[in-house]
């Protein structure tokens, strides 16, 4: 499966167009890493347990955005986008969408 963040890929003619797909989840903080993230904010550096659950959670809302895709029979997602809001004070969704296509 391509993802890109263009609307073409080079190279590759879309024979296809199947529409907008997405994927998101919700994740929440977690009280032990907020304390260390605390101390982090003290003294500096990379908070590296959210910078884990971020990364994960991208993946996550990735491959739930090319499962949906192949579901629909396209090789590809094209105009890729990820959007981050937060729900309530702990918990952020992370989203990304495209529009799924067959290329040959």
């Amino acid at each position: 499966m391509i993802v890109i963040t263009s609307s073409a890929v080079s190279g590759k003619e879309i024979k296809k167009t199947f529409g907008i797909v997405r994927g998101n989840t919700i994740r929440a903080r977690h009280i032990g890493k907020d304390i260390i993230a605390v101390f982090k904010n003290i003294f500096g550096g990379e908070i590296a347990e959210y910078t884990k659950l971020m990364g994960e959670s991208r993946e996550q809302a990735l491959d739930r955005m090319t499962r949906q895709a192949r579901e629909l029979g396209a090789n590809a997602v094209v105009d890729v986008r990820f959007s981050t809001s937060y729900i309530m004070q702990n918990a952020a969704e992370i989203l990304v969408y495209g529009t799924a296509v067959y290329i040959e």
